[in-house]
């Protein structure tokens, strides 16, 4: 049965639709900071980067010596590391990967960032091939990275860390976070040793993807005197005026309504009381 160059044509452009070609990468220029979204894949640029000065990171310095060390060869062009920022929740892991990044902005304007969700990793090939080529250089950010129970999505995550036959493009490393180090939840390992016909094969490739990172920083809940010291550093950053007692007496109330101590919750207790003094943080 012939079928007609109408009919053809129609089936081609029904393809097309569902296939569409692939889109051209941005002009890098204009922005410091891309997130990648798929289905129609494209980086949109980011204007205004959220993120506070790595100064004003406290309790982290062997972290933010070690990440901006590795983070200035790579932007020069130097061999560099993958790394896996790893440990307790609020003390500054996804902070520290921004800060590092806008403070060596101005060193090296060719140094982009893109973020990419953890639930869009199987599209992640694709990214790196828009990446691969640039004449820029890219952090590949990936933020509270972690996988449950029949979770393929780590798969996808190889491409970045080992490349495949083609390789990790030499102009991309990757920056994730977690609170997990083995990237996976302790009792999924325990019950997947107990009930697997292997048990060291059945977590062996999960928990060896984490082991694809060279650069392992772990982050840990900080003591009161490190807690009032990030307070302390942002009164003193953005110009709020309050004495050393009535900012104790507050922060530890404040901690104390929140039944927990961090970074995270110290900026929030800073965020209010610049709000009570008027003070704008933008």
């Amino acid at each position: 049965m012939s079928v007609s160059k109408k009919s053809l044509r129609r089936i081609a452009d029904a393809l097309e639709r569902m296939s569409p070609p692939p889109v051209d990468a941005p002009k890098f220029k204009k922005a410091a900071a891309f997130v990648w979204h798929p289905d129609p894949d494209r980086l949109v640029p980011v204007p205004k980067v959220n993120r506070i000065p790595v100064e004003l990171l406290v309790g982290v310095n062997r972290s933010r010596d070690t990440l901006m060390a590795n983070t200035a060869q790579f932007a020069a062009g130097m061999p560099a590391n993958n790394a896996l920022l790893w440990g307790a929740r609020g003390m500054g892991k996804s902070s520290l990967v921004k800060a590092v990044h806008g403070a060596l902005q101005a060193d090296y304007p060719g140094l982009k960032m893109v973020e990419v969700q953890r639930e869009d990793l199987p599209s992640i090939g694709r990214c790196l091939n828009m990446l691969r080529g640039a004449s820029e250089r890219f952090i590949m950010f990936c933020d509270d990275l972690s996988f449950g129970h029949d979770d393929a999505h780590y798969k996808s995550l190889k491409a970045v860390l080992d490349g495949g036959i083609e390789g990790r493009p030499e102009n991309v490393v990757l920056y994730a976070t977690s609170n997990r180090r083995h990237l996976m939840p302790r009792d999924m390992i325990e019950n997947e040793r107990s009930s697997a016909i292997s048990p060291s094969e059945a977590v062996e490739e999960k928990v060896s993807l984490s082991d694809r990172f060279g650069l392992w920083l772990g982050f840990h809940p900080c003591d009161q005197d490190e807690y009032l010291a990030m307070i302390r550093g942002y009164c003193d950053a953005y110009g709020v005026d309050i004495s050393d007692e009535t900012m104790r007496a507050e922060a530890i109330e404040w901690q104390a309504t929140r039944g927990s101590r961090s970074g995270r919750v110290a900026w929030q207790y800073f965020t209010d009381l610049a709000g009570r003094r008027g003070i704008k943080l933008a």
